[in-house]
């Protein structure tokens, strides 16, 4: 999937001389929490997120350091700290600094840059303009939808079922696969053999119940502590 496939076309923006009552209005009633700042030529300067009006004087949260720190702080770091906290205007707040992708960028990179700068949001760019969005919230739809196009899969038969099965397992670094047998009768997968971490039962498991057809999961897995050589019973459980 790529961004496009994903993305919010309608973008709410502000400008930069907008007031910060106003975004928070424009948060507030969309049910978002970030908004790009477009300038006269839609051109994205920067971005304004519910992190940068959590320190704010009108609620008494503004940053209070001792004054030790305070005097060891140089004075233009103290003056743009009382603007962030003090500041009217959606400039004297926003983030400057804001990553971007393309419409082509994967999804996985936007995962990715994500999760590296601890961002929910991320503009889409096409020629410097901003086309689009991508939430943690788009990414959640896709999950679903995904989820729902695998459930709708037409299953094959038992046969048709191992075949999956085992070929998906073959790809996996985690699975022991030249320790175990896969059985597959009437939708019902049977897991027998020998596993050196318990971890691993839960991960057959999973993989199991997401191959299409899959009713139900018979666990006879014997688990052997290569360390202590300990020996686990199979459970003999079905989930």
């Amino acid at each position: 999937m790529k961004a496009k496939d994903v993305m919010t076309q309608k973008v709410i923006s502000v400008s930069p001389d907008d007031t910060i009552l106003r975004a928070i209005r424009l948060m507030l009633q969309n049910n978002i929490s970030g908004l790009p700042v477009l300038d006269t030529s839609r051109r994205m300067v920067g971005i304004v997120t519910e992190g940068d009006l959590l320190r704010r004087a009108e609620t008494g949260t503004e940053l209070k350091r001792p004054r030790w720190i305070e005097f060891l702080t140089s004075l233009g770091t103290l003056a743009e700290k009382y603007v962030h906290s003090h500041g009217r205007k959606v400039h004297e707040v926003m983030t400057p600094e804001v990553c971007s992708v393309t419409e082509d960028t994967s999804l996985a990179d936007i995962v990715e840059l994500m999760e590296k700068r601890h961002i929910k949001r991320v503009p889409v760019v096409r020629d410097g303009e901003v086309v689009g969005i991508v939430s943690r919230a788009n990414i959640l739809h896709a999950v679903a939808k995904a989820g729902i196009k695998a459930a709708q899969a037409p299953a094959g038969d038992d046969s048709e079922i191992k075949r999956q099965l085992v070929a998906y397992l073959d790809k996996q670094r985690w699975a022991p696969v030249g320790t175990i047998s896969v059985d597959v009768k009437n939708g019902v997968v049977t897991f027998t053999g020998v596993i050196l971490d318990d971890r691993e039962r839960e991960a057959l498991r999973v993989a199991a119940e997401n191959t299409p057809g899959v009713k139900n999961v018979v666990d006879q897995l014997v688990w052997v502590d290569p360390t202590s050589g300990y020996i686990g019973d199979a459970p003999s459980r079905t989930n």
